[in-house]
């Protein structure tokens, strides 16, 4: 579970620790990679969202924790069902030390 989750219009700020390891998700590249049945074919995983319909200003307008494993965000597009796993971002952390990491 992550230290401290920031919203912002531009995305969410997530610190996984106190010693630096932060992240900022950009909010449009998050809400497109949303998982939620309406977003993602359930069976393929294959994307239904169409990126055209995604506005490039769009903006997490709430965030709430879902049990101990994740986040539901609220989207200024009205978009809610997804849940964004704490796994799952961390596995997409692209700072400085994951990147190292995993190449």
């Amino acid at each position: 579970m992550p230290y401290a989750i920031t919203r912002r219009d531009d995305g969410l700020l997530i610190e996984w620790d106190r010693g630096g390891h932060e992240w900022l998700y950009p909010a449009r590249e998050l809400r497109l990679a949303c998982g939620c049945a309406a977003c993602r074919d359930e069976m393929s995983g294959r994307p239904l969202l169409d990126p055209a319909t995604v506005p490039a200003d769009i903006r997490p307008a709430s965030v709430a924790l879902v049990g101990t494993y994740g986040l539901r965000v609220q989207w200024s597009d009205g978009h809610s069902t997804g849940i964004y796993t704490f796994e799952r971002l961390l596995a997409s952390c692209r700072c400085a030390r994951c990147e190292a990491s995993a190449g």
